[in-house]
């Protein structure tokens, strides 16, 4: 069902329709453009009555968008953005193509054949007959173009924009302002693919991978445009050309795209998501995540459980930390001694001190280790709740309806009893409370810095993480409240087994 106001595009164009287990929409006839898509699977909120996502619109309407099918070249009259095809079929659906037919009155014929799968991806395969007299020089092309920019921003941790794989190599270095502000960038390549990625969602065309294209970006005003060509063919009376790409346009799923680029040898297609710079690890992290959400059916409860996984990995290491963080505890009482005697004269005292490290075998950057190995997973996380749609409105208990989202309850407005909405910064949920008091409750069991600067920064650090994780995800604000909670039990369970440490602690 086409849109109010897309209402007037619609009605001035002929059209067939689109229509998948996920996909709606129409094909426009003028011009052979796929310009009106719906995605069913995934709505624009969590309303009960949030319409769909709009991925294409026609040219015309706001925010047109849309994949387009032609020729360049010369000694023909070509077809163009105005040419009214002839379908021979009034719906493309999975198993049931399409073919547009136009014939230029010179002995020339065009046809445009299109089918599309269950999913989102179209294969179009685009052929001319030449029944002239002479030889017609022609080149296929196919593009993407939107007007306007994409409403998701565009950050260093989430490359938003125009996108593709060129050489073997995901290009994120082109974004909307750099097409208008330094020109085209075009690339020569084999294989791969361009288009332009939203947060979310990706339209990018893919040229036939056996063969050379010229391929790339351009802009002006508000428009922007993503196309590719293959060299020109030289086709003689009575010959045919056949050249046969695809249109991949809907959302990035994550197993989707790995599939697609498996069994179609769509280079790199899983590139479509930014993973940033700990790919190799982040798709590892995704896929147990996914595995136990399928399994457990509550993806917050999912979190946990990878919390808990990443923990027991983790515990051989945590507990030769939290064992030197105790024995510093026993040790202070000495260092406090070296430091007061030796306070005028610092390299003495460093020796003293090293000395006495090795004296009763405690090392003080034992304690940094399982910090800086879960750096790489805390990040992981982030990217995986950040960037994959899998977790786009998942609910977890209570108030928390989307994990991917920022905990809406926040004591500010009296958890929504007072009547305003806070603004974000200083919007502080529940889960990111339970992040800073957790983490101060840690702290506590932890040695006190000798140093008073460090002292103080560590008590203010609990209270000023609770304020820096507000604005993101929940799920990420779940993980880390989780993985504190553990660290503490493990950490009394430590002192449990070691009473003598814990009497020395309470002694200080």
């Amino acid at each position: 069902r086409i849109t109010a106001s897309l209402t007037p595009a619609w009605a001035a164009s002929s059209r067939i329709v689109i229509e998948t287990p996920r996909l709606k929409g129409s094909l426009n006839l003028r011009g052979a453009r796929i310009d009106d898509l719906v995605l069913t699977s995934y709505r624009e909120s969590l309303d009960a009555n949030s319409p769909p996502i709009r991925l294409l619109s026609p040219s015309g309407s706001p925010d047109a968008y849309f994949a387009g099918f032609g020729w360049t070249g010369e000694g023909a009259r070509l077809p163009d953005a105005d040419t009214l095809w002839r379908a021979s079929g009034t719906r493309l659906a999975p198993g049931s193509p399409v073919t547009l037919s136009w014939d230029n009155g010179s002995g020339q014929r065009f046809a445009i054949r299109l089918a599309v799968d269950e999913n989102y991806l179209f294969t179009v395969q685009q052929s001319v007959a030449n029944a002239g007299a002479g030889a017609i020089a022609v080149r296929p092309f196919a593009l993407v173009s939107r007007v306007g920019v994409s409403k998701d921003p565009d950050a260093w941790t989430m490359h938003v924009g125009p996108i593709g794989v060129f050489g073997d190599a995901a290009e994120y270095g082109v974004d909307f302002d750099s097409l208008i502000e330094e020109g085209p960038r075009r690339f020569n390549t084999t294989g791969g693919w361009l288009g332009f990625g939203d947060k979310y969602w990706l339209t990018a065309i893919v040229p036939d991978a056996r063969g050379a294209v010229e391929a790339g970006f351009r802009g002006a005003g508000n428009r922007y445009q993503a196309d590719f060509t293959p060299a020109p063919t030289i086709l003689a009376p009575g010959r045919t050309a056949t050249y046969q790409s695809r249109l991949f346009a809907g959302a990035k799923e994550v197993a989707l795209l790995d599939r697609y680029r498996s069994e179609l040898g769509i280079a790199r297609f899983d590139k479509a998501i930014d993973w940033g710079w700990f790919y190799w690890f982040e798709k590892p992290i995704f896929y147990l995540l996914d595995w136990l959400f399928r399994m457990i059916g509550n993806f917050g409860l999912a979190i946990m459980g990878l919390t808990l996984i990443v923990r027991a990995l983790m515990f051989p290491i945590a507990q030769k930390q939290f064992a030197s963080m105790a024995a510093m505890r026993v040790v202070q009482p000495k260092m406090k001694v070296i430091q007061e005697r030796y306070k005028d004269d610092k390299p003495r005292m460093q020796q003293e001190m090293l000395k006495l490290y090795q004296e009763e075998k405690v090392n003080p950057l034992a304690g940094c280790l399982p910090i800086l190995i879960q750096i790489p997973i805390f990040y992981a996380l982030y990217k995986v709740l950040m960037l994959s749609i899998e977790m786009r409105h998942q609910p977890f208990v209570l108030w928390i309806k989307d994990l991917s989202a920022p905990d809406p309850l926040t004591p500010v407005n009296l958890f929504g009893f007072l009547p305003f909405t806070p603004p974000s910064f200083i919007a502080i949920g529940v889960l990111p409370i339970l992040v800073g008091v957790t983490m101060w409750l840690q702290f506590k069991l932890n040695p006190q810095p000798t140093d008073p600067v460090q002292k103080q920064m560590f008590a203010l650090m609990p209270w000023v993480l609770t304020v820096v994780m507000a604005p993101f995800a929940a799920g990420l604000q779940l993980y880390w409240a989780t993985s504190n909670i553990l660290t503490i039990a493990q950490q009394k369970w430590l002192y449990s087994r070691h009473p003598g440490m814990k009497v020395a602690a309470d002694s200080q």
